[in-house]
């Protein structure tokens, strides 16, 4: 497995990273000491699903939802005190 150090691996990171895609690991090292090792994935991390609905029953929304507070937003667009 080929090391690299944080300097040679900077320079060429994505010629690197080409690599450790096709299956080449490599190591990173700052002072000739071994830091870290890069290998491919074998495949993406999943992504969080959304759950809809998930508070169904739980929660409630005012049927009003959509006026309330709405006599304070109109006196303070009037200039109403």
């Amino acid at each position: 497995m080929e090391t690299v150090n944080i300097h040679e691996a900077k320079t060429h990171l994505s010629r690197l990273v080409d690599q450790a895609a096709r299956g080449e690991p490599f190591i990173i090292a700052k002072a000739g000491r071994p830091l870290v090792r890069v290998t491919a994935l074998d495949s993406p991390l999943p992504r969080e699903q959304r759950r809809l609905g998930f508070m169904a029953g739980h929660i409630r929304v005012p049927d009003d939802f959509d006026r309330m507070g709405a006599e304070v937003l109109q006196a303070d667009f009037e200039g109403e005190a």
